[in-house]
């Protein structure tokens, strides 16, 4: 089997925590955005004079939820990657 360590032990446990970190963060924010939270209004992407039409404000809270779950799906696969690189980088210090 071919090991291709790219980072090192330390780098890849940080990037496990961040990516965890950012699929809890941002599958709760997703939901939120999804059920229209109204705290969330400021971070809309529409001007103040769209928030007359309802289906626009419904668009872009729907709009932003899929956003942050695609971004959750990302850390997903970073998840992945750091901790394959983790245990390849465990399995590197047995060896030796």
């Amino acid at each position: 089997m071919v090991s291709c360590r790219i980072c090192g032990p330390k780098l890849s446990i940080c990037c496990t925590l961040t990516s965890l970190w950012g699929i809890i963060m941002l599958s709760i924010l997703g939901v939120l955005f999804y059920v229209r939270s109204p705290n969330l209004v400021e971070d809309l992407p529409i001007k103040e004079e769209d928030f007359e039409d309802y289906d626009k404000v419904i668009e872009a809270y729907h709009t932003n939820a899929y956003n942050c779950w695609i971004a959750a799906g990302l850390y997903v696969v970073t998840l992945a990657f750091s901790a394959v690189q983790f245990k390849l980088n465990n399995q590197a210090s047995y060896t030796v």
